[in-house]
């Protein structure tokens, strides 16, 4: 009686820390942080440049400076004649803009300066997918289209949401998104392990 008295006590002990466990990791999926102010709407926004990008910029009637240029670590290209300008976080109008206005500046009298961008900054795929890495970003892409470029998903792999992580207005922020959402060039997908 008191063997059997023992072993219901033990069980219980048990089952109480295995229920603690399941609650703790249960919680700590569901607890992901809330995605900053403007993180689902940034990929509404115009584009921003940033390091990595390279754009092709053409001036017209200026063969010498109509070039392919790709923004530095500091987030500047190094333009002929005018030097270090400015790219990081600037629309491509904005960049057209800043170009044209210090060539007006004792080197051209009307310049006109078309800007596109000639390779995007690529997407990081992590986690749980089949060939971690870098890879090449495209207009429209969805992490959907990054982990089946990355080798889909692993058998352990989370296909339900992902986390992803990009810069919003300029600070860095983590959310997690459908794997339906669309992604921005730059972003960070990581794909959790499923639990069961």
């Amino acid at each position: 009686m008191v063997v059997a008295r023992r072993r219901q006590v033990q069980t219980r002990k048990v089952l109480a820390a295995a229920l603690a466990v399941t609650a703790a990791l249960l919680s700590g999926c569901a607890s992901s942080p809330p995605p900053a102010k403007g993180f689902e709407t940034a990929a509404l926004q115009p584009y921003r440049l940033d390091s990595g990008d390279r754009l092709r910029v053409t001036v017209f009637e200026q063969p010498g400076l109509t070039n392919t240029y790709t923004i530095d670590q500091a987030g500047y290209i190094a333009f002929p004649l005018v030097g270090q300008v400015a790219a990081r976080g600037q629309t491509l109008p904005a960049l057209e803009g800043s170009i044209a206005g210090r060539l007006k500046k004792g080197y051209l009298r009307d310049p006109d300066v078309s800007i596109e961008i000639d390779r995007y900054r690529p997407v990081f795929v992590m986690g749980e997918v089949g060939r971690p890495g870098q890879y090449s970003y495209v207009p429209g892409m969805t992490a959907q289209n990054a982990i089946a470029i990355a080798g889909g998903f692993t058998p352990r792999g989370n296909e339900r949401d992902v986390d992803v992580t990009r810069k919003v207005n300029g600070q860095v922020a983590t959310g997690r998104t459908a794997i339906t959402a669309p992604i921005l060039a730059g972003d960070t997908i990581y794909v959790r392990e499923r639990l069961f």
